[in-house]
């Protein structure tokens, strides 16, 4: 990158300007991250001309403390704006004032010391029993070609059955099947292994595609496969859910990820306990597994509040 000119105090605009080109031209990041980085500093130099009562200058970006940064971070929180973004607002920030330190301009160490915000868990979004059947129902009459269809009816059984993630459904080989019986061994994050309950209809659903793929699979090969008998991929996964949420109505929430959640929700409702959701999970903290409880507790307040409308 070039060097700026070391003219002492400089524009912040003006380098701002130039800091552009270097995010198109040099780094060339998408148009939607480079706006999205100049808004975020943009922001923190209009508030810092308001802040220092003067247009800001590169020396103000060495003079400043943490007490401005975090006047900064209340000011933005006072206008609505989410933890989420005041750290990608940092995150913006911390980029632009490495590129002031790579034109040998001074910078404060608070922009390197700022804590970023802490952001509220996001609870999974579940997809409910019957919007379940209703996708594998759809995927089952989609396709023109019954194995293909046997096929995606067998993956979103196997994902809402057992919980686990598209990689690891992806991922099981025809000698997982023949030799799981009603318990099937993944190879999950990290290479750790674990046994996950096979339900009959799973094995049902597997079997079925199995005896009507066209490919001749041998024992390693995995089963799920593309249309011209590639490996699956996650990404064809994903476009299996975006048709079938068209065709069905259902939120874009409802993905193959949105199934694992599903599974382990509807255990909990069902009297499941966390450990045992944990170990079929996969999970290597119960605290990962912990916020099913939350999820379940907003099911019931939903039930709640509609048997009990205000009037």
């Amino acid at each position: 990158m070039g060097k700026a000119d070391k003219r002492g105090t400089q524009d912040a605009a003006h380098l701002l300007r130039d800091w552009h080109s270097v995010l198109e031209n040099q780094l060339r990041l998408s148009a939607h991250t480079v706006t999205a980085y100049l808004r975020d500093v943009g922001s923190f130099l209009a508030f810092l001309e308001s802040h220092l009562g003067h247009p800001p200058q590169t020396q103000d970006f060495a003079d400043l403390h943490m007490r401005d940064l975090r006047a900064f971070l209340s000011a933005r929180r006072a206008h609505g704006v989410s933890a989420r973004s005041l750290n990608r607002a940092l995150s913006a920030l911390r980029r632009f004032t490495a590129y002031l330190k790579e034109c040998d301009l001074p910078v404060s160490g608070a922009f390197d010391t700022v804590q970023t915000q802490k952001t509220p868990a996001s609870l999974p979004r579940a997809v409910a029993a019957k919007d379940v059947l209703l996708l594998i129902r759809h995927a089952l009459d989609g396709p023109k070609d019954k194995w293909l269809g046997l096929r995606d009816g067998a993956l979103l059984t196997l994902l809402y059955g057992t919980g686990l993630r598209i990689s690891e459904a992806l991922s099981v080989t025809r000698h997982d099947i023949e030799t799981a019986h009603d318990m099937l061994r993944v190879t999950g994050k990290g290479g750790k292994q674990r046994d996950v309950p096979l339900l009959p209809l799973v094995t049902k659903a597997l079997d079925d595609y199995l005896a009507a793929q066209p490919f001749g699979l041998r024992r390693e090969d995995k089963i799920f496969r593309g249309a011209r008998g590639g490996v699956m991929t996650p990404r064809q996964a994903q476009a299996l859910l975006s048709r079938l949420r068209r065709a069905t109505g259902l939120d874009e929430s409802a993905t193959p990820h949105a199934l694992r959640h599903s599974f382990a929700s509807h255990l909990l409702a069902g009297g499941g306990d966390l450990r045992t959701i944990q170990e079929l999970l996969g999970h290597a903290s119960l605290s990962s597994t912990q916020i099913y409880t939350q999820v379940d507790e907003a099911a019931l307040l939903a039930v709640y509040d509609r048997a009990h409308k205000r009037r």
